[in-house]
């Protein structure tokens, strides 16, 4: 299955943060912002989850969840929740299932060593399940609140 603008967004099943197996189209009705991030407990991937932290309730206001996806396990999510205090959940793709739906599960080049890794990437699907809007190799600084803008400037 390939993403594409417009049409229904790939749903998975993913073990979440808080013990519970969700899907994507458990969300219906809802705004999801699906945010793709390479590893728990990272510098950029900190910075991004805190930015989403602290934009929460602004989402919340125009009906959209936020869901943070890694290859990291539950139990490295639960402590990096408990970190930093993050109020939404983060999904668990250990085989990189939904990585690969969404096309973000890429050869990576890093020091000179090259390996099979995540592209920071955030994905828009509108209350029907639609994908609306993506942002690939996405920089940390100012991401979030571009993407709470899209949201208020053409979905609410």
């Amino acid at each position: 299955m390939s993403v594409e603008l417009g049409k229904q967004a790939p749903d998975f099943e993913l073990k979440a943060s808080n013990g519970e197996t969700v899907k994507l189209s458990d969300f219906r009705g809802k705004h999801v912002v699906l945010y793709f991030y390479p590893k728990d407990m990272t510098p950029g991937c900190t910075t991004e989850a805190c930015d989403f932290r602290d934009h929460h309730e602004s989402f919340t206001d125009v009906d959209a969840v936020i869901l943070g996806v890694s290859p990291d396990p539950v139990d490295r999510h639960k402590k990096f929740i408990d970190k930093h205090e993050l109020p939404f959940l983060l999904l668990a793709d250990e085989d990189h299932a939904a990585a690969e739906a969404y096309d973000v599960w890429k050869l990576k080049k890093n020091f000179g060593k090259e390996y099979m890794g995540i592209e920071r990437s955030t994905f828009l699907i509108n209350k029907e399940g639609e994908l609306v809007e993506e942002w690939r190799k996405v920089k940390v600084k100012g991401h979030v609140e571009a993407a709470l803008e899209y949201i208020k400037e053409n979905l609410s």
